[in-house]
């Protein structure tokens, strides 16, 4: 038997150098990089706010204005509006947190003493309030560093999304002739299928964004009243926004929003835990089951377990902001993969009189 050697040619190194310095400019451009993810999932969010305007008879460039004029004006005015009472009310959750971790423990001591349990060392060293701390210190600041390492600290990510902002104004305004330009750097007849998955990309991402946010909106009112009405006044604005805010993020974010709600209920009784517990169960059903169908899945179309796969993902490489961006951007993948091979896959096999492949 005889082994044929086969050198690297030439070729085959240039492309390697290539290849290497290639990976090398996108790392010293990520923080770029990222600015025009953020920019693609804005452009798509407000593109179908600023096609009304221009039916309304408005330049394109001036839609683009007064959508983003109206939002931050909203921004604005919600802030001023319920800001101060969320602040004040953090702040108090806050300084009431070792309380609450102690009714915690107190009250975990005393139902495992009911069910036989008789080791509480480790109850103790599970609800250690310290080392609760600094795990939550430890946690949140991993995040942080995931989600602003990129973009080289807090000022760096201001900096950052504003400029994601400009840009994604621009893509609007611009949108047909950065299409065009960008399909003709393509060959025949790529140029001409790429720019037609342009609007169906953009209309799913631009679709799980608005439904993620506007189902997020109403899941934080209803918590605050829900709350309010259980008898959890003095923090239901506070922690509604919190739940708010987290259910942006799909999966985890209703578990991570339900928590401090939790740990304010115990010291007010069994009773007021039960009904909180049994308000967010409502609300986790009411968004899995009627919300997010109506107002996300509808639109986006990918299968759970990859949106979840996704926010996994997306938070391990970017911290909170991958855990916003990157589902979107599988919405939109999904789109071309099933638009320029899924559907051309299943109508040649059509043609073939070929079934469909299924597992048994």
């Amino acid at each position: 038997m005889s082994f044929e050697r086969k050198g690297v040619s030439l070729t085959d190194l240039l492309l390697i150098i290539a290849t290497g310095i290639l990976i090398l400019i996108l790392w010293q451009l990520r923080s770029l990089l990222l600015s025009l993810m953020i920019a693609v999932v804005l452009a798509a969010a407000i593109s179908p706010l600023v096609d009304l305007a221009e039916k309304l008879r408005l330049p394109r460039w001036l839609g683009v204005i007064v959508v983003y004029t109206s939002i931050i004006t909203a921004l604005i005015a919600v802030g001023l509006f319920i800001g101060p009472s969320v602040s004040e009310q953090i702040q108090r959750l806050v300084r009431k947190l070792p309380t609450y971790l102690d009714n915690l423990r107190t009250t975990s001591k005393t139902l495992a003493l009911r069910m036989g349990v008789t080791q509480l060392e480790s109850i103790e060293r599970f609800f250690d309030i310290q080392g609760f701390i600094n795990f939550v210190l430890r946690s949140s600041q991993k995040l942080l560093v995931r989600s602003f390492g990129l973009t080289f600290g807090i000022v760096g990510s201001v900096l950052n999304l504003i400029f994601a902002v400009v840009i994604s104004g621009y893509m609007v305004a611009g949108s047909k002739k950065l299409v065009n330009g960008l399909a003709n750097l393509c060959p025949q007849p790529w140029d001409r299928r790429l720019a037609e998955q342009v609007t169906p990309i953009a209309r799913r991402m631009g679709g799980y964004i608005q439904g993620r946010v506007l189902v997020s909106l109403i899941l934080g009112i209803v918590i605050t009243l829900g709350l309010s009405i259980l008898g959890l006044s003095e923090f239901a604005l506070a922690l509604g926004v919190i739940a708010g805010f987290t259910n942006l993020i799909p999966f985890i974010g209703p578990v991570l929003g339900a928590i401090p709600a939790l740990i304010v209920a115990i010291p007010l009784g069994s009773w007021t835990f039960l009904w909180v517990l049994l308000l967010f169960v409502i609300i986790q059903n009411l968004e899995t089951y009627v919300l997010d169908p109506l107002l996300v899945g509808s639109s986006v179309r990918v299968h759970p377990l990859y949106q979840l796969l996704a926010v996994l993902g997306g938070t391990q490489l970017l911290g909170i902001i991958g855990a916003l961006i990157i589902p979107p951007w599988v919405a939109g993948i999904a789109v071309l993969l099933e638009n320029l091979y899924l559907k051309p896959k299943s109508i040649a096999q059509a043609e073939k009189n070929l079934p469909p492949l299924s597992i048994k």
